[in-house]
């Protein structure tokens, strides 16, 4: 009796060859659809489903591998005594290899303007059955749902006679991840179109993008996975020279993506370890650059800087004049680009637009921290000046420029800012007076005539007291402290402006 291979895919990559080679080492090939079409065109010795199950494809396809003598083949136990009587009883004959991958659900969903309809009818009913199936039964069934692993399996039966059992076992795993991608895609998109914002279940299905040589530190090990449906931000930057990235040039990265989207016009944003050391805007990219590397030029070497505006020859002479570890921009005049090339180890990452609402997530032991984003903007409307004194229209365009930063810095947070660029931040600190106190001492003389920004509300009057001793002139902070009158009254006593914005921007 002939060995038998079932063949069905979408995506016919390397498929005819595929087949061809099983012919030659004496399988039977099982197929349907436009697969049998394209084997029979190809002449590869194929025979229909419908020979095998006696039934013909009907309800337009939907129904033609789902009968018994397809995986009644797949699923027998082959040294069952009971199940090979079975298989004898009812005329069926055992498959030996399926290669199988599924409808195009994902490149449906992707199209323009696609219907629910044409969604539902791309949901793959019968592959998913027999990869299941075969992947159940792997000590005797080998599943292929990946075309890279069409020449391993060959060599093995060539070499062996059949696959190797350890073989099998790794592609049954593989197969399982394939159709659990496969259901989290249709899950995800039918609880999308429910409206439900925090389902019973939550399904994430991530493709590994690289290996990486290590994470945050040499002892672990680590991978980068990106989004299958929509990747964007850093999952989807082009990288045009340099290195590969490291598990922190990434996350690093991601963190001066999301800064940098904070803002509309030309904005430059340096990043350190995740947190922001330098952010500036201008009337153009260069002068943004520069007031960013201002901001504090000692933690700026060896961080990331990103900026929104295409890198023209000017800004690329000043980013090299420093070490830098990554370059993001959406764009790179051609001789600004082999600039920055000179500098070897240098990652350029060019940045394509798009951006998609999605979740924030945070691991825990044993558990998963599920929240929308962190992506409110000021409303106007609620700001409420709570001092004798309101802030200028100059202070008032630095206060919202320092919220926004202050929102990408780890809590507790405090930002200083002057003429659209900071001039001192204060990071993670487990009290909100250290980091004010770090802030003013980064920023030097520059504290003087600048503004403070607050994640969080003042418990205590000490940082308004701290910011009227350090020349702060004006403060914007989420207010809602049992002692915001004790923090009013420092402010009044200093003849400074204080703003409550009734939003917090924890981040931890």
């Amino acid at each position: 009796m002939a060995k038998k291979a079932l063949i069905s895919v979408s995506k016919k990559e390397g498929i005819v060859e595929f087949a061809k080679k099983l012919n030659e080492l004496g399988y039977e090939i099982i197929s349907t659809g436009g697969t049998y079409n394209l084997l029979k065109e190809n002449r590869v010795n194929v025979v229909k489903v419908s020979d095998i199950t006696g039934f013909p494809e009907i309800m337009d396809g939907r129904v033609k591998t789902l009968h018994p003598k397809i995986h009644g083949g797949l699923l027998a136990i082959r040294d069952n005594e009971e199940h090979i009587k079975a298989l004898k009883e009812h005329g069926i004959e055992p498959i030996d290899i399926v290669a199988i991958n599924l409808y195009p659900f994902k490149e449906t969903i992707l199209r323009e303007n696609v219907t629910l309809e044409e969604a539902i009818e791309n949901i793959d009913i019968g592959g998913p059955s027999m990869i299941r199936a075969a992947a159940k039964n792997y000590k005797y069934v080998t599943i292929l749902v990946d075309p890279k692993d069409y020449d391993t399996v060959i060599e093995e039966i060539k070499q062996y006679g059949n696959t190797k059992e350890e073989t099998r076992f790794y592609l049954a795993a593989k197969a399982f991840g394939h159709t659990a991608l496969y259901d989290s895609l249709i899950y995800n998109y039918l609880i999308q179109k429910n409206n439900i914002e925090f389902p019973e279940v939550m399904a994430f299905s991530y493709e590994k993008a690289q290996d990486m040589r290590y994470g945050e530190n040499p002892h672990q090990k680590a991978a980068f996975y990106k989004n299958p449906i929509k990747a964007y931000g850093i999952a989807e930057c082009e990288q045009l020279h340099g290195k590969e990235l490291s598990f922190n040039n990434i996350n690093d990265a991601n963190a001066a993506i999301e800064l940098l989207r904070e803002f509309k016009e030309p904005a430059a944003v340096a990043v350190k370890h995740t947190n922001p050391c330098g952010v500036a805007i201008a009337d153009n990219i260069y002068n943004a650059y520069l007031k960013a590397y201002e901001s504090d030029p000692v933690s700026i070497f060896g961080g990331i800087v990103a900026l929104n505006r295409t890198v023209d020859v000017k800004t690329a002479e000043e980013l090299i004049k420093i070490f830098l570890e990554i370059v993001i921009a959406p764009d790179f005049e051609e001789e600004a680009l082999e600039i920055l090339k000179k500098k070897k180890n240098l990652r350029i990452l060019r940045l394509k637009e798009g951006y998609e609402k999605e979740y924030d997530l945070k691991k825990v032991e044993g558990g998963l921290l599920v929240q929308e984003k962190d992506e409110i903007d000021l409303d106007e409307n609620n700001l409420k000046v709570v001092t004798k004194k309101a802030p200028t229209q100059k202070e008032m365009e630095d206060l919202r420029f320092a919220w926004k930063v202050v929102k990408h810095v780890k809590s507790n947070a405090i930002v200083l800012a002057k003429d659209g660029a900071t001039v001192g931040i204060g990071v993670g600190q487990v009290n909100r007076i250290w980091p004010t106190e770090q802030a003013i001492k980064q920023a030097g003389e520059k504290a003087k005539g600048s503004i403070l920004a607050s994640d969080a509300f003042f418990p205590f009057p000490d940082v308004v007291e701290a910011a009227v001793k350090g020349g702060i002139t004006a403060i914007i902070q989420p207010g809602g402290s049992q002692n915001d009158a004790l923090s009013i009254e420092a402010a009044d006593k200093g003849g400074i402006s204080m703003i409550f914005t009734g939003i917090r921007h924890f981040k931890h």
